[in-house]
Order: C-alpha cells, then sequence, then structure tokens
C-alpha cells in the first residue's frame, strides 16, 4: 500500500465526509451469544411545549461591513454565507444585488452592506450571545433580532476561529435564556432538535438524532455529528436536547452539493463554554503548543517498530527552538502519553496540549528505538504556523550505481546540508525504484532510521537493508520538506 506525505489542513470548513462502512457480518464465536434485549419504540416524540420554552432565546444574527463600489451589493447574505462557509469562497466583486433580496445594483463609496445572516442564542438574562466565529467575521456592525423582533446592535467580545466559537454582548437586561447542557454525556440516538435563520427565515425547527460523537473533524475539535437538517443560516445557532438544554453550536455541514445532505455537526458546548469564558474575560483564546508536528501511527508501523498495536501520535517534525526540542523530543518519536494520559489518536494530543495552561511543566512518554521514555516539556503559547522548510536537491545517481534490496540508491548528505536540514545523519534518496517506490519514497527524501536503528550514512544504511529478512516489512523514517514519517516498504506478495 502507497502511504502518501500529506498536509493536515487547519480550517474548519468542511465539503465532504467520506465514512467507511465496518462488516455487516462479524464472524462467528465459539459459543453462541444471548440476543441483546433492547427497548420497545413506542412512538415519536412532541417537540412543541419543548419549542415554546426555548425557542425566544434563539436570535436571528445580521451583519454588516463597510464596501467602496464595486466590492459587492446588498441582498448577498444568503449566497456569501453558503461560499463561505461550505465552500471556502466569495461572490466576485462587482456582483449585482439579487432582485426581492434587498439589492438594486453595487454599492456606492462607503455604504453599508448585508455581508452574512446567521444564528444565535442568548445565554444570560443580561445579553451573552453565543455564536459561531464565521458568523461574525470580518463584520463592521452585528445586529441581533429577537423572536419578539426587538433588535440590538451587538458588540463582539471576542471569536475563536480554531474552535469556530464567537461571544457577543447585548445592551439589555430581563432577557430570555438558554441552559446549557452536558455534552460528555450524550448518546448516540438521542433526539436533538436546531433551531435557526436558515436562508434567512428566523426561527426554523428541524429535528432529528445524534448520529456520532467525537467525530474528528478538527484539530480541536471533537464535533458532534447529527441527522437535524443544517443549512445555510443555521450557522451559530444551537443543537438541544430534550431537557431544553443546549449542547452544541451547529457549525458545519458534509455535503457534495452545497444544500443538506443528512449529516450536520455541532460544537460540544462543553468546548464553547471553556472557549466563551475565555472570550469574556480577555477576548482571546490562550492555547499550549508543543512545537511538534505529528501523523498518524498506522498498524503497519506499530508493528514493525515492536509497539504492538496501532496508537499514540508520531512525531513529523519538531520545531527549531520550540519546546518539544528544547525538552528532547525527537523526529520520529511517538508519543505515548501526555501528563499521564494516554494518546489513542493523533487527535487526542492537540486537545491535551492545548487545554494545558502555557507555562505548565509537563510530561509527555515517547516510544524511541524501541524503549519508552518520559521527557519533560514546559509548555507554551500556541502560534501561527511557520514556512516550511526547503526541501534537499538530489544529486543524480552515480552511473552505474545499482538500488540495493529496497531499490534504493542513497548518498551521504554534507555536513552543511545537514546543518540546514537540523538532522545529524541519515541519507539521500537519489533514485528509487521496486518497492521503495511501491510505498512511496522520492527521489529527494532523507532517510534517517531503519527500523529502530539510526542510520549514519550510506554505506551503513546499505549494510542494514542487506540484513533484512526479505519476507519481512521494514519502517524507515523518511523526511520530506519539513515533514518526517514513518514508511513501511513490503516485500512483494
Amino acid at each position: 500500500m502507497t502511504r502518501e506525505f500529506t498536509r493536515r489542513p487547519a480550517s474548519l470548513i468542511l465539503s465532504t465526509l467520506l465514512l467507511s462502512a465496518a462488516s455487516l457480518f462479524p464472524a462467528a464465536s465459539a459459543t453462541a451469544a444471548a440476543p441483546v434485549q433492547t427497548p420497545v419504540v413506542t412512538g415519536l416524540p412532541d417537540f412543541t411545549d419543548l419549542i415554546d420554552k426555548v425557542g425566544p432565546a434563539v436570535v436571528n444574527i445580521r451583519t454588516t461591513e463597510r464596501v467602496t463600489r464595486g466590492q459587492g451589493a446588498p441582498g448577498e447574505e444568503e449566497m456569501q454565507e453558503f461560499l463561505r462557509r461550505f465552500f471556502g469562497g466569495q461572490i466576485p466583486r462587482g456582483r449585482r444585488g439579487v432582485p426581492g433580496q434587498g439589492g438594486q445594483g453595487g454599492a456606492s463609496p462607503e455604504e453599508q452592506v448585508t455581508r452574512g445572516v446567521g444564528s444565535g442564542f442568548i445565554i444570560s438574562n443580561d445579553g451573552y450571545v453565543l455564536t459561531n466565529a464565521h458568523v461574525v467575521e470580518g463584520a463592521d456592525e452585528v445586529t441581533v433580532t429577537l423572536t419578539d423582533r426587538r433588535e440590538f446592535k451587538a458588540k463582539v467580545l471576542g471569536a475563536d476561529r480554531r474552535s469556530d466559537v464567537a461571544l457577543l454582548k447585548l445592551s439589555a437586561n430581563n432577557l430570555p435564556y438558554l441552559r446549557t447542557g452536558d455534552s460528555s454525556k450524550i448518546r448516540v440516538g438521542e433526539w436533538v432538535v436546531a433551531i435557526g435563520s436558515p436562508f434567512n427565515l428566523d426561527n426554523t425547527v428541524t429535528a432529528g438524532i445524534i448520529s456520532a460523537k467525537s467525530r474528528d473533524t478538527g484539530e480541536y475539535l471533537p464535533l458532534i455529528q447529527s441527522d437535524v437538517a443544517v443549512n445555510p443560516g443555521n450557522s451559530g445557532g444551537p443543537l438541544i436536547n430534550m431537557r431544553g438544554e443546549v449542547i452544541g453550536i451547529n457549525s458545519q455541514i458534509a455535503t457534495l452539493s452545497g444544500a443538506y445532505n443528512g449529516i450536520s455537526f455541532a460544537v460540544p458546548i462543553d468546548e464553547v463554554i471553556r472557549v466563551s469564558d475565555q472570550l469574556k474575560t480577555t477576548g482571546k483564546v490562550t492555547r499550549g503548543r508543543l512545537g511538534v508536528q505529528i501523523s498518524e501511527v498506522t498498524r503497519d508501523v506499530a508493528e514493525s517498530l515492536g509497539l504492538g498495536k496501532a496508537r499514540g501520535a508520531e512525531v513529523s517534525m519538531v520545531e527549531a527552538g520550540g519546546p518539544a526540542e528544547k525538552g528532547g523530543i525527537k523526529v520520529g518519536d511517538i508519543i505515548l502519553k501526555f501528563n499521564g494520559q494516554p494518546i489513542d489518536t493523533t487527535r487526542d494530543l492537540p486537545r491535551l496540549v492545548g487545554a494545558t495552561k502555557v507555562g505548565t511543566r509537563a510530561s509527555v512518554t515517547v516510544w524511541r528505538r524501541g524503549a519508552q521514555l518520559d521527557v519533560p516539556v514546559t509548555i507554551v503559547e500556541l502560534q501561527d504556523e511557520k514556512t516550511p522548510a526547503a526541501r534537499p536537491t538530489p544529486k543524480k545517481p552515480a552511473p552505474g550505481a545499482a538500488p540495493n534490496a529496497l531499490g534504493l540508491a542513497v548518498a551521504d548528505i554534507p555536513a552543511a546540508q545537514r546543518g540546514e536540514l537540523g538532522v545529524d545523519g541519515g541519507v539521500l534518496v537519489e533514485n528509487v525504484d521496486g518497492i521503495a517506490a511501491t510505498a512511496g519514497i522520492q527521489v529527494g527524501d532523507v532517510i534517517s532510521q531503519v527500523g529502530n536503528t539510526p542510520v549514519t550514512g550510506a554505506a551503513q544504511f546499505n549494510a542494514l537493508v542487506g540484513k533484512l529478512d526479505p519476507k519481512k516489512p521494514v519502517a524507515l523514517l523518511v523526511r520530506r520538506e519539513n515533514v518526517t514519517q514513518y514508511v513501511v516498504v513490503k516485500p512483494r506478495q
């Protein structure tokens, strides 16, 4: 199987989601199991009293910005929301208004035009409102409309793009508000409702069930998946359980067409409250940073390194001068625990690190060259990603140079180039063929480890390859640009 290097996007925008189906026919066991006793479903729920109770606390949010001639026109709010959120695009500047939707041509200089329509909900009687960050992004003015038609100009106290949460404040008191629930206690299959303003249709109610928990669609967010109908304009509205408690903020859809396709996602309310508390206090969200780039540990890699089952997070890159490098974490390490908490999948680590207070001294348990050890690391504040390092340029292979048993022709890396790359050893791939090419290794890659053995030079690398069992797969630690991953080279079947 070819294992390709991929970059993990930072954006939360999702256009489509592919799900793998599990086998419908489990293997038969030696002893027959008793049938599972299931409760009898006797009827569908009645949402009417629930909606009467919670509906008044759900609001419509309109945003405007100042534009000059040629930047756009009023009446584009639904399409702007649709393109920006679900396709990551923008309407071309200069587009004229849509008849019947408030647009009558291009905007004059400094005119205020509507740019977005979304939803939100009040969480306190003194006017704090939660919504999505993308709903208010780029807005010069935010208008909140209640179900009784009262309108307020809202102040944006802060917005966090990573979690897609924003906190607004209205100058009002004695407002209706929603209670928040506990998203850690939700159950797959329980009924939920969404209230919002899809296509600017205020207080539209849709219902469905929770389809899955902890769906991995974001770096820091295990989102709630449901089959509740969510469309452009629903963004920022509440996902509510049958007790009238908010358990999430509707944020994303998975779609092939741009319209609702049976799958929607909500930010869990537990995460929302953690973010909004920081936004209320400081206007921003501070997260911890370890200074590594990680990738998935596959079963083949785990078996090749003697790790057993696939678990942990593979360190693909260590930031120069960052906390991980200062603590002693190295490229190729498999992070198994953070402060004693197991890392089952790659998505666990950024969430644990991000929730750690800046300046905290943490213990990171890693698997390195066949042994487990603890590395102390001081957590710093999360910053923007840096520009990737340049990829080394391979030389042409020497005439007559033959690839080894893996199909690789390699060369020593000059000391000056090792310094630029930040590596102590390794070899540069100058030619690739056979099973190494099938595994995805390319010319220009740097190989720094064979199994659990570090590579010091071309002669030693070829000697290691010569001693490999040709019938067993081997994991090579391969660097491409600034990303390092284990690539498993398998023998031909």
